[in-house]
């Protein structure tokens, strides 16, 4: 997540409804247009389940309080607006707590196709289609709870079990490999890349490669896991994630295969 934005957080008012411009609903209408197509021919059934059961809004940006309703009656989860960037700390607590935090911005046009901090966009269209998987909700809640048990020195290695599954996970669907996570779902480039690119490091999922595999947030991936069923996420749920890390801490990091972040002068 990028240390500063230029956008800004949107106050819900005592409803819980945020206002949204015409040009701010404009764009949400031309992203869902612009993915559409992709995420029904590239993503998995799980994801396109949930978009079925949320019914989103395709014309306007969709209210967290509205697609809370949907989830509380699905999986027990919830939507909850906050600032554009949150600590690890928190958002673990917010999971831990079956809330997700959504960022209440909306990118502008200047960065349609891609933004490097999540926005509303990334929020209700890639990740709350996964939430109503109880499957999804119970590995979420997981992710939370561990979060909130272990130490501030295992952030950096948890999330990255969460980034490859939640975010940028890929799954196995009769013979076919589909996008599975929520920033693949929400990104017009890197999922084409994820399935169809030729160069990319497809492994199977194994929660201590997980562990260990660094990445870089503002560029295509180089290496997905790629789950054979999302059962996986089930088992993975009740495995001990704190004796993980520190078999994975103990291994240390495999060297990265993308190139190292430009310095800005």
């Amino acid at each position: 997540m990028p240390k500063d934005t230029k956008y800004a957080a949107k106050k819900a008012d005592s409803n819980g409804w945020i206002h949204y411009s015409d040009a701010e609903n404009e764009v949400w209408r031309d992203l869902f247009a612009q993915q559409q197509p992709s995420v029904e021919r590239l993503a998995a059934r799980p994801f396109l389940d949930g978009q079925n059961k949320l019914n989103l809004p395709t014309d306007r940006v969709p209210q967290c309080v509205e697609v809370s309703e949907t989830l509380i009656d699905l999986t027990g989860w919830r939507v909850e607006p906050v600032p554009a960037l949150i600590g690890f700390s928190r958002f673990f607590e917010m999971l831990s707590n079956s809330t997700f935090p959504a960022a209440s911005f909306i990118r502008d046009r200047e960065s349609f196709d891609y933004i490097e901090e999540p926005d509303i966009f990334h929020e209700i269209y890639g990740h709350t289609p996964l939430l109503t998987d109880p499957r999804f909700a119970k590995f979420s809640l997981a992710i939370g709870e561990t979060g909130t048990r272990c130490d501030k020195s295992d952030y950096a290695w948890l999330i990255r079990l969460y980034w490859f599954t939640v975010e940028f996970g890929l799954i196995r669907e009769d013979g076919e490999i589909k996008a599975l996570g929520s920033g693949l779902a929400s990104s017009p480039g890197e999922l084409h890349h994820s399935v169809d690119e030729p160069k990319v490091v497809r492994k199977p999922f194994d929660i201590i490669d997980i562990l260990r595999t660094p990445y870089r947030i503002d560029i295509n991936q180089p290496i997905y896991f790629v789950l054979d069923d999302v059962d996986q996420l089930l088992e993975a749920a009740d495995r001990d994630l704190i004796e993980d890390i520190r078999q994975a801490k103990a291994l240390g990091l495999f060297e990265p295969t993308y190139p190292p972040k430009e310095k800005v002068s």
